[in-house]
């Protein structure tokens, strides 16, 4: 008896370390700045967030679009901070580089309370399809602190992905960012020259 049970528990063993072989190993990617850096500086100081995100990809995983009606959630392929993390820290990187100023931080990081601009985002859709497309659909809004004017607006960007790896998916994702920063900066700057 003493044998048969040992036997089942060498197979278990087996039969479980065969299973964990087998799992693909997990893949993290994070979203990147893609603005270039201009040749205005600037003296303004910038607060980015809150930003708010779907609960439908507030997720790990990276969740790909598989119909109209149909996502998959990839448990192998995740990103490597939460993504409303990620999107603020990615817009802020792209003002510095398109306002000319060091002076922009996140939200959450923020220790300038009297910053001379905030900015909220509200991503209404991400969607993800390797080897097509990332979608972004955003609404955001710039508010002058000094005297609480804004400026809002609506982005929506479809960024070719260049092939079906996840690579590339984030990168299309980083893109679209790139094209949000962009009108995120516009509107800074046409409150800036428009302050009293």
């Amino acid at each position: 008896m003493p044998r048969i049970a040992s036997g089942a528990a060498l197979c278990v063993v087996v039969a479980v370390a065969a299973a964990c072989a087998s799992t693909p190993p997990s893949r993290f990617y994070t979203l990147s700045p893609t603005a270039l850096s201009g040749t205005m500086t600037s003296k303004v100081s910038v607060v980015v967030g809150p930003v708010s995100i779907p609960a439908l990809v507030d997720l790990p995983q990276i969740v790909v679009s598989a119909g109209p009606n149909q996502v998959s959630i990839d448990e192998f392929n995740r990103w490597a901070a939460p993504l409303a993390n990620s999107i603020s820290r990615v817009v802020a990187e792209n003002l510095v580089l398109l306002l000319g100023t060091p002076r922009v931080s996140q939200f959450q990081q923020s220790l300038n309370a009297d910053a001379d601009f905030r900015v909220a985002i509200e991503v209404q859709s991400f969607e993800s399809a390797p080897g097509e497309a990332a979608t972004l659909t955003a609404a955001w809004l710039v508010r002058r602190t000094r005297d609480g004017k804004a400026e809002t607006g609506r982005t929506t960007v479809r960024e070719p992905a260049a092939d079906k790896g996840y690579d590339a998916l984030a990168a299309a994702h980083s893109r679209a960012l790139g094209r949000m920063s962009q009108d995120i900066a516009d509107a800074v700057r046409t409150l800036d020259r428009a302050a009293p």
